[in-house]
């Protein structure tokens, strides 16, 4: 069967989990209604078939992803010779589209600046976690990315911070540039947790990171309800603002670590546009300074 081919040879770029998970719904959702039939004689309307019967369950965003797998089955197919082409092409928008959740966040900019004050002038139980708060707003990365950063991932004379792909979300290595701002925060951080281990270790033990809700309780003890801020917020923050100042939409996503529908290219320019998002994020940690100073709405203008 091609679809077990293509999953053979892909799943040594997955996790174990991601690989399992990945065939356990071809084996329910699209083997036991298309799965005997040669490649080459399936056309669109089969596989919408089998989508809409996911659909039917309530469960759009497994459909969707569904639809994307079958996709890369039979562009496997066709580069194998054994398909003319591949026929879910021809679905786009035939599903439902998926409602994505939305993370609370601020973007006007006299807002960011109370917010960062607020952070600067909160101290809390631990300066572990003071660090962290101070550093993500410059970072930007995803909550799990920053609470099992680890000391080893970071070469401050390079001023870079190199995710390795196990811990992406798209299992892709990642470059996060590090701004003069960020670097200080790591400095005063080092004493504290490094050499080695995770910069943010839990206060009840090194060999843990501080929890998934370290962060938003933070926020919330800072009186930011949740329909108000999140962790995750600093990312939609940073999106927003990046793009509405005129910082090129590709640079932003890549540094955002948004997937690519290629997975080989993504793994092969995990460092594009690298020199522009090393200007990109110097630039908005200086905006984010003078935020912290400037009550009104100053704007950031993009370089280079």
């Amino acid at each position: 069967m091609v679809a077990r081919e293509w999953w053979e040879k892909r799943k040594a770029l997955w996790t174990e989990s991601y690989a399992a998970a990945t065939l356990a719904r071809l084996e329910k959702d699209v083997f036991p209604f298309i799965g005997r039939r040669p490649v080459k004689h399936l056309d669109a309307a089969d596989f919408l078939e089998c989508l809409q019967r996911i659909e039917k369950r309530g469960v759009l965003d497994t459909a969707h992803k569904i639809k994307t797998k079958c996709s890369e089955v039979m562009r496997y197919a066709v580069v194998t010779r054994r398909a003319v082409r591949d026929p879910i092409v021809d679905l786009k928008g035939a599903l439902m589209p998926v409602r994505r959740k939305h993370y609370a966040t601020i973007t006007y900019p006299s807002e960011i600046g109370a917010l960062l004050r607020t952070i600067d002038g909160y101290r809390g139980k631990s300066q572990i976690v003071h660090c962290a708060l101070r550093l993500l707003p410059l970072v930007f990365v995803r909550s799990a990315e920053l609470r099992y950063a680890r000391w080893e991932e970071f070469d401050l004379e390079a001023t870079q911070w190199k995710i390795p792909a196990e811990r992406m979300k798209a299992k892709i290595a990642h470059i996060v540039p590090l701004s003069t701002q960020a670097i200080a925060i790591l400095r005063e951080l080092h004493p504290l947790t490094g050499p080695d281990g995770y910069l943010f270790p839990s206060i009840r033990s090194y060999a843990r990171p501080i929890s998934n809700n370290t962060v938003n309780a933070a926020l919330r003890r800072m009186g930011y309800t949740k329909d108000e801020m999140t962790g995750h917020g600093f990312r939609s923050m940073a999106s927003t603002l990046l793009n509405e100042q005129g910082w090129r939409p590709d640079a932003i996503e890549r540094q955002l670590a948004h997937r690519e529908e290629n997975d080989v290219r993504a793994a092969y320019n995990y460092a594009e546009h690298l020199p522009e998002r090393r200007k990109m994020m110097q630039a908005w940690a200086d905006y984010l300074d003078a935020l912290r100073t400037e009550p009104k709405a100053i704007r950031l203008k993009a370089v280079g």
